[in-house]
């Protein structure tokens, strides 16, 4: 991106707020937007503008990063469907959740027929990883947007991979998901079989941190199933979401998921039990419950 264009980001949640907080921090001229206000005090304090609304960062910005729950949201906060949409024309509009495929490739037509562009950069990790600026971003969009995308994140990540034309980058990022939660929900249920053993959960621990299975998420996951503390770094119920979408994208393309289909089972549980906002960690209480 140019010298002195502005970009703004909509949606400050649990790592939208960190992801701006590293955009500020690099001296981003930044204009910012959350649901929450209270969201946006910290990104504040490190010299972003907030808006009022939505719609007072598509009237500043040049580029827009949106770090937005679901399709829903993201439709109501750009006012698609709505005159309001017209906003998005002359900006570079970066979808950096995760939605279907699909609900992007939409997207992005709509946008370029307001006279926008659209770039999709979703991003794999945690609230962690986005406080240090480690997330992997996957790219897809027009080239020279994603030149200009790619640039612009490089505070946010530790490596960006272009995968294409939309919606490439959200097909990536769904199959990383699965991979994501299955990891986990293997590591949850291996710490219940070891507890339920009677195996010293600390030792267990302490070998599987040396072992050559051992991951970033191995750690922060393990860390949190040795001490009960399921603070949220990727809630239960983000996770069903993103199970949810991998699932159906493996159903209209006929791919055989049994794996998915049984970490589905345990999520859904664990959401119905009343732990949607606990970590995905927590996934281990339907596994105690069965």
């Amino acid at each position: 991106m140019a010298d002195g264009e502005i970009v703004g980001f909509l949606g400050l949640g649990v790592m939208g707020e960190p992801m701006a907080r590293r955009l500020a921090r690099a001296g981003t001229p930044l204009v910012v937007w959350s649901r929450r206000p209270e969201r946006c005090d910290a990104v504040r304090a490190l010299g972003a503008t907030v808006a009022a609304s939505p719609a007072g960062v598509l009237e500043r910005a040049d580029v827009v990063l949106m770090m937005l729950a679901n399709g829903t949201a993201i439709d109501a906060v750009l006012g698609r469907g709505t005159p309001a949409f017209r906003a998005v024309g002359g900006r570079l509009v970066v979808h950096m959740g995760t939605t279907s495929p699909e609900y992007s490739r939409a997207l992005a037509d709509e946008v370029a027929a307001a006279g926008g562009r659209y770039a999709e950069a979703p991003v794999s990790g945690s609230r962690r990883p986005a406080e240090e600026g480690q997330l992997v971003a996957m790219l897809a969009g027009d080239p020279a947007d994603v030149a200009v995308v790619r640039k612009l994140i490089a505070p946010m990540v530790r490596d960006a991979t272009v995968c294409g034309a939309v919606p490439q980058a959200l097909l990536m990022k769904l199959a990383v998901n699965l991979y994501l939660i299955s990891m986990v929900t293997g590591l949850a249920e291996a710490y219940h079989f070891a507890a339920r053993s009677g195996v010293d959960l600390a030792r267990f621990a302490a070998v599987l941190d040396a072992g050559p299975m051992a991951s970033d998420v191995s750690r922060i996951k393990s860390a949190k199933l040795l001490a009960r503390n399921f603070a949220v770094q990727a809630s239960l119920r983000d996770v069903l979401m993103n199970n949810e979408l991998v699932a159906a994208a493996a159903r209209r393309a006929g791919i055989a998921s049994p794996v998915l289909d049984a970490c589905h089972a345990l999520y859904a549980e664990a959401v119905a039990l009343g732990h949607g906002d606990e970590d995905m960690a927590a996934v281990v209480r339907a596994l105690e419950t069965r």
